[in-house]
């Protein structure tokens, strides 16, 4: 589920890595140490401010109900049989995943760019990368969770709102300058589409 996430927000999936060692299986542990130092080296420094909209986005997204319920019931849903002794097919239980993933990734990517400043919908397209139908689409499911709301408008172009506050957005009030969600290029963005 993270790798996944990763891929969506742009970030090289290897630079997380997850291995089981048991205390006695010291050698084994060594030699992956050596291979994910090997993964990190390759692939170079990593820039946080440059990714701290996307990986607030992440963070939101792992701590979704919808998530965590599915991966909770993964392995349930997936190897077990139900009540009436029947397996879920694997390939949609993976097609559900991706799907639950992409959506609540854009929504929390969405609610991220909201707790700045009231956006529009080309706006948040233009600061995510994501088309406008798809900004769109996920601004009407946020306002039916009751989590993005109508703020205010400029003529003929609405403004949206997060009425949800997140951990992020919390110590960014403490300190701006320690916890910028949004590079600048992005404030630039911003400005830009709204002076527009």
């Amino acid at each position: 589920m993270v790798a996944r996430l990763l891929d969506l927000a742009g970030i090289e999936r290897n630079r997380v890595q997850l291995r089981r060692v048991s205390a006695a299986e010291g050698a084994l542990f060594a030699n992956y140490v050596k291979e994910v130092s090997q993964i990190t080296t390759e692939l170079g420094p990593f820039d946080t401010s440059k990714y701290r909209l996307r990986l607030a986005a992440i963070k939101r997204a792992l701590g979704s109900r919808r998530l965590r319920w599915l991966s909770g019931m993964e392995h349930r849903l997936s190897i077990e049989e139900n009540v009436y002794g029947e397996k879920t097919n694997p390939e949609l239980m993976q097609e559900v995943l991706d799907e639950s993933i992409q959506s609540e990734y854009h929504k929390a990517l969405i609610l991220e760019m909201l707790e700045l400043q009231p956006l529009s919908v080309r706006e948040m397209a233009e600061i995510s990368g994501l088309p406008v139908y798809t900004v769109s689409l996920r601004l009407n499911e946020l306002e039916n969770e009751r989590k993005a709301e109508f703020h205010s408008h400029e003529g003929t172009t609405a403004r949206f709102a997060s009425l949800v506050a997140s951990p992020m957005s919390e110590a960014k009030a403490a300190d701006d300058s320690d916890y910028p969600l949004l590079k600048d290029s992005d404030h630039i963005k911003v400005q830009k589409a709204v002076s527009h």
